[in-house]
């Protein structure tokens, strides 16, 4: 749906669109500083001294940062497949020209993080142009968010470099630029400026990480933020009493204090660590304060980890670094819930990588791929197994089961879109070299075989006899 006159436009977007994208703004501002090292301070007394204030800081652990790349590390798509083609298909020559082999991590990144992001495609100069987008630079609107593929338009901010933003407006046809002057308020179109892409769908590509039927985006940050809280809050009491509380205190009771201020400051710096303190005074007493112990704090925090691991489907030995005498099974069992939110996190964002090569295709003119809806695209194996229990179960696949072998090269761990493609011309290769030598030999005529063999034999023992020395 196209949105208009750019007068159209420029309402728009000052009197709708800002204040939606300011709002949504403010929450992925939130998630962002959970998802790094600049987490919210929790309240703390008014009357916190400087050293209460610096351990507030020293006690922030970005644990939400482990939640989102425990499950990023294990999604990468390595390959795009059709059955109606042999090969891979046209649109990933696209993938590999835009450097998606490692753009694609930031990108699920992002959507882990956020709930959400965007791939916006548009024509180029050499294909289709891909490029990544935050939710905190662009933001689509959706007609019916759950069930509609493209959007009606997209708006994406930047900082102008001399002062302001530059705003872009994306729909079915255009992409209009706007500035906008942040200091008076003002928006201006930039009519010399307008793109014309004439793709007949707004090019903004929607990655989710869980949307519910009411369209509403679900992260992996936002739903942890108060577990990740009580965790810093913990350790943030365990460090003050380190700091304060965490030595004896030596007391002395029924001995005369000194008569003045300047007496006692005397007396204390004459007073060293391994001085013996004596008395005259019968009646006085020495005693010691026993320090606050540590153990519940380090229980506290080690619980609290537990909860955020159990909650988030992360295992705990990934939050907490403890991997002791653990079997293969054992460690294939602390991973099963996250194996399965990680397929499921495969599915929601191998169906957006699906229809962002669909619209690369259909950008670069390739009808067949725009409509082939049976392409899709593989992940990188990333099960927790070795090698060789790979290679015994995939061989007893093809012996007991009759599977073709080369059905199989996409399961062997590792092994890459063009590790596939190579062994596939290498096994052409093969195949037509021994088709040759087969042709060679019926050319012959009968017998010609076992001749040939008979003379590579005689051919063998002479070289043998010519490396053996003479006597």
């Amino acid at each position: 749906m196209a949105v208009g006159n750019t007068e159209e436009v420029r309402q728009l977007v000052a009197d709708v669109l800002d204040a939606q994208w300011r709002t949504e703004r403010d929450k992925l501002d939130r998630l962002d500083r959970w998802y790094s090292w600049e987490q919210d301070d929790f309240k703390i007394p008014r009357t916190a001294t400087p050293e209460m204030t610096a351990l507030l800081q020293l006690a922030k652990t970005p644990w939400l940062r482990l939640v989102v790349g425990v499950v990023s590390q294990s999604l990468h798509v390595d390959g795009y497949r059709s059955p109606r083609r042999e090969g891979s298909p046209p649109a990933w020559d696209a993938w590999q020209r835009n450097d998606f082999d490692a753009r694609q991590v930031a990108i699920h990144r992002d959507a882990l993080k956020y709930g959400y992001d965007y791939v916006v495609v548009l024509p180029g100069d050499t294909g289709a142009a891909m490029r990544g987008m935050s939710p905190r630079r662009l933001q689509a609107y959706y007609e019916e968010p759950e069930r509609d593929e493209f959007p009606l338009c997209a708006l994406q901010r930047d900082p102008h470099p001399r002062g302001g933003e530059v705003v872009r407006v994306y729909d079915d046809e255009f992409v209009y630029k706007l500035h906008h002057d942040t200091h008076l308020d003002r928006w201006t179109v930039l009519e010399d400026e307008i793109l014309y892409h004439g793709l007949g769908v707004c090019p903004v590509v929607r990655y989710s990480n869980q949307m519910d039927l009411e369209g509403r985006h679900v992260g992996e940050v936002e739903p942890y933020i108060s577990m990740a809280q009580r965790i810093n809050k913990t350790v943030y009491d365990r460090l003050l009493t380190q700091h304060f509380n965490s030595w004896k205190v030596r007391t002395i009771a029924g001995m005369a204090a000194p008569d003045t201020e300047e007496d006692a400051i005397r007396a204390a710096l004459e007073l060293r660590r391994q001085d013996l303190l004596i008395s005259d005074d019968p009646d006085t007493k020495f005693g010691t304060l026993p320090e606050s112990p540590l153990d519940g704090f380090i229980r506290a925090t080690q619980e609290d980890i537990q909860t955020l691991a159990a909650v988030s489907q992360t295992p705990a030995h990934a939050l907490t670094g403890d991997l002791v005498n653990l079997s293969a099974d054992a460690l294939a069992a602390a991973r099963s819930e996250l194996d399965h939110k990680i397929a499921e996190r495969k599915l929601s964002f191998g169906k957006s990588h699906d229809q962002m090569l669909r619209l690369v295709a259909y950008v670069e003119g390739d009808t067949e791929g725009a409509e082939d809806f049976e392409a899709h695209v593989t992940w990188q194996d990333s099960t927790v197994r070795s090698f060789s229990q790979a290679a015994d179960a995939l061989g007893k696949i093809a012996a007991q089961l009759e599977v073709p072998p080369k059905a199989l090269w996409s399961m062997i761990p590792g092994v890459s879109q063009l590790d596939l493609e190579e062994w596939d011309r290498l096994a052409e290769e093969l195949k037509e070299q021994k088709m040759e030598e087969a042709r060679l030999i019926a050319e012959q005529g009968p017998g010609a075989d076992v001749r040939a063999q008979g003379q590579q034999a005689a051919a063998d023992q002479a070289a043998v006899e010519r490396e053996q020395p003479e006597e």
